[in-house]
């Protein structure tokens, strides 16, 4: 276990303090938890890029981590009425979609690796900002509610148009998916053919 991954196991553990947190109204501090979240995100990143230590868990933990945190910061939030619930929806059910079509691609033998799109990246970065900006709206009492209520609209309309996104990418790959045949499970390959004998198929085409 290097330091990059201890790093991101420490941001999971923060999770269900930072619920809690809010949940009792202790907003202050759910704030700097997150800010110190977010510094250990920064920090495990760094490290792992200087000193070369990259590896297969940290590349599964870090997006988890990440995500974790976010998802149950802003339920927690909407639960407690301090974001709409249609963007608490909005920004769940698109997390549950990107799962849910990387599983279903598995499952039928055509693997998909999603790559982070632009849109995707300023759709994360509008919800970390928005998460941020109300625990300390709550924790310090800022006064910038104008630019909170600007932030939900701009991280909901991101959230919508990266799922849109994601989905088109989704489809544009199951259409034109050629899986190698050694990869079909034997009861695919012989749906398709692959197991018939030489002389069959050539007389079939």
């Amino acid at each position: 276990m290097n330091i990059p991954n201890s790093l991101t196991l420490g941001r999971i553990v923060l999770v269900p303090l930072v619920v809690w947190l809010i949940i009792t109204h202790e907003m202050y501090a759910a704030f700097l938890l997150f800010l110190l979240a977010g510094l250990s995100d920064a920090a495990d990143g760094f490290i792992a890029k200087r000193f070369g230590w990259h590896s297969e868990l940290g590349a599964y933990l870090d997006p988890i981590a990440d995500k974790a945190l976010l998802v149950s910061i802003y339920v927690t939030l909407g639960l407690a009425g301090h974001l709409p619930v249609w963007l608490v929806i909005a920004v769940v059910s698109r997390d549950i979609l990107i799962v849910g079509a990387v599983v279903l691609s598995w499952m039928l033998s055509r693997p998909l690796s999603m790559q982070p799109l632009l849109i995707s990246k300023a759709n994360t970065f509008s919800q970390i900002v928005l998460a941020g900006l109300i625990l300390a709206e709550l924790g310090l009492g800022l006064g910038l509610e104008g630019l909170v209520t600007l932030l939900v609209w701009v991280t909901g309309a991101l959230t919508i148009l990266s799922a849109g996104a994601y989905f088109w990418s989704w489809l544009r790959h199951m259409a034109s998916y050629e899986p190698i045949p050694g990869s079909l499970p034997p009861r695919q390959r012989t749906a398709v053919g692959l197991d018939q004998p030489q002389r069959s198929r050539v007389r079939a085409s």
